[in-house]
């Protein structure tokens, strides 16, 4: 697991310390200028499953200032509550997973803090990111490139009386009008149109129940095996049939994916996934450099008749930042890919799509139009910077209470990051602002593709070779599937007017600019001993 190879040994002397640290918020005096959430568990205590009840309320007052004292001006009721993530659970502020619920304690859909009504939400704690933004930038820049992503707002957070910081409320990742709008599979959708969709999958921690197999391993790393989890429905939703049809899907894309025909719009990958928004998603996720954006939380989902969909994008705390986990993600000049994240990954294992993928000339064509284009607007220096300085306005009271209790700024907690830790929040804000230059700037000079390329000659399924352009007129151009070792042109009458030295190259040139416009024969010999002969015509 991630956190027992990367949580250095200062985090655990903090793990211990902290964890017995406790700031009473209390009712006379305690006051924010971010929304409030105040949950009460009657002395329970909050388990990684299962959930156990808890109340509610929630104060933001249209003033700005809310009190533990005041009245609630959001939901005040039930909820479900559960501690949730990974190695995020380990750490002095937990993330949690709550439901909102009824009096007979069902699921009851309701809004909070002004997002779309639902009943599954998050608070993502902020222990490993001090700047308290990573996830928030990450979530609204997809969503500003025209896709769902997570809402989120920053709240201070109370539990049993004891304040537990600045978290991240946020939406869960589901089937939803408001979220991820895909049709909703019933039970009894098993066959025909009805069992195509929706489902969302992903790439995380795996069982054998909740996940399956893929039969295709990473292009570039054929000893890795790749399993992809059922996250909505999840597994135990899921009848036998549905589960079947998107393992078949997804097994039909990957074979569609590694075929020899791969980029032909009706036999190859374009007949199964949304190009748009896999472009979309390794642009965020090459943005931020995220860690976790290729190899776990990596989300894809499928509307009923529909085509497999990547995102929404997920966990952003590793992100945005220089670690000490693989070199891909030391650099502190800016540079490395993301989605090579196989080449230094021991966990779980990314499918390498986009390998085969960056294959394809006009995939590269099509992201590198598409991120300058987001670089105009979107994801424009002034755009990405100004969301940082309106978020620090938001925070930056409130901070002080966070790090009075979390006492972290000048120490390496969490990801293990190389640069030095700054001593304030100002100084985290700072050092964010310099890597998304600096980033943006490396990618400015090494994004993939050429918006304005011509498109290179390939050969079609089951072509020995090919002449281009044919009608030729100076020069005839040869492409071969195999090593060619000798050529022949012949005129139309039979005569032998040119043979080239031995070749032994898949590839040559010929210069006719000497020739007579008319029709001639080119024949080409491999080194296997097999000739092959085509039509060619000089004009």
């Amino acid at each position: 697991m991630r956190f027992f190879s990367s949580i250095s040994v200062s985090f655990f002397i903090y793990l211990i310390f902290f964890n017995s640290l406790k700031i009473k918020a209390q009712n006379t005096d305690f006051s924010t200028d971010l929304p409030l959430i105040i949950i009460n568990t009657n002395g329970q205590e909050i388990v990684d499953e299962p959930k156990i009840t808890a109340t509610l309320k929630i104060i933001s007052n249209a003033n700005g200032i809310n009190r533990a004292t005041d009245a609630p001006t959001g939901y005040n009721g039930r909820i479900g509550i559960e501690v949730r993530g990974s190695s995020s659970q380990y750490y002095p502020q937990r993330p949690f997973l709550f439901e909102t619920r009824d009096e007979n304690g069902e699921n009851l859909n309701v809004s909070i803090l002004g997002l779309p009504e639902e009943n599954d939400w998050i608070l993502l704690s902020n222990y490993n990111d001090k700047s308290f933004m990573r996830n928030i930038l990450g979530y609204k820049l997809f969503e500003l490139s025209g896709h769902y992503a997570p809402r989120a707002k920053l709240v201070d957070v109370i539990i049993n009386n004891t304040y537990e910081g600045i978290y991240v409320l946020t939406e869960k990742i589901k089937q939803d009008k408001n979220r991820v709008d895909i049709a909703k599979l019933k039970p009894s959708d098993n066959a025909g149109d009805e069992v195509t969709g929706g489902y969302i999958f992903k790439i995380d921690y795996w069982n054998e129940n909740d996940s399956w197999k893929s039969p295709y391993s990473p292009i570039d790393h054929p000893a890795f095996e790749v399993h992809f989890v059922y996250h909505d429905p999840d597994w135990e939703e899921l009848s036998f049939q549905q589960k079947d049809y998107i393992k078949n899907y997804v097994t039909s894309f990957e074979t569609a994916l590694y075929g020899p025909d791969f980029k032909n719009l009706q036999k190859g990958y374009p007949n199964f996934i949304d190009e748009e928004s896999f472009i979309d998603y390794f642009i965020v996720s090459e943005i931020s450099r995220n860690n976790d954006g290729f190899k776990k939380s990596r989300y894809f989902h499928k509307d009923k008749n529909g085509k497999i969909a990547a995102g929404p994008v997920w966990d952003f705390d590793w992100a945005w930042k220089n670690i000490n986990e693989c070199f891909i993600f030391k650099a502190t000049n800016g540079s490395g890919w993301s989605y090579k994240i196989n080449d230094c990954n021991p966990w779980v294992k990314s499918p390498g799509w986009m390998i085969q993928l960056f294959d394809d000339f006009y995939f590269r064509q099509k992201t590198n139009c598409r991120y300058f284009h987001l670089r105009e607007t979107v994801l424009s220096n002034e755009n990405i910077l100004g969301m940082v300085d309106s978020l620090y306005n938001v925070v930056k009271n409130a901070q002080l209470r966070h790090f009075g209790k979390y006492q972290i700024l000048g120490i390496n907690v969490g990801a293990p990051e190389v640069d030095e830790q700054p001593q304030t929040f100002e100084g985290e804000v700072e050092k964010l602002k310099r890597w998304i230059t600096l980033r943006l700037n490396w990618l400015d000079n090494n994004m993939l593709g050429d918006c304005n390329g011509e498109p290179p000659v390939e050969l079609a399924l089951g072509e020995t070779f090919m002449v281009y352009p044919n009608p030729a007129t100076s020069e005839i151009n040869i492409l071969a599937k195999d090593l060619i070792k000798q050529m022949q042109l012949f005129d139309f009458t039979g005569r032998q007017i040119y043979t080239s030295p031995s070749v032994f190259n898949k590839s040559f040139q010929i210069n006719a600019s000497a020739l007579s416009k008319g029709v001639y024969i080119l024949k080409i010999k491999g080194v296997d001993g097999k000739t092959s002969t085509q039509k060619v015509i000089l004009k």
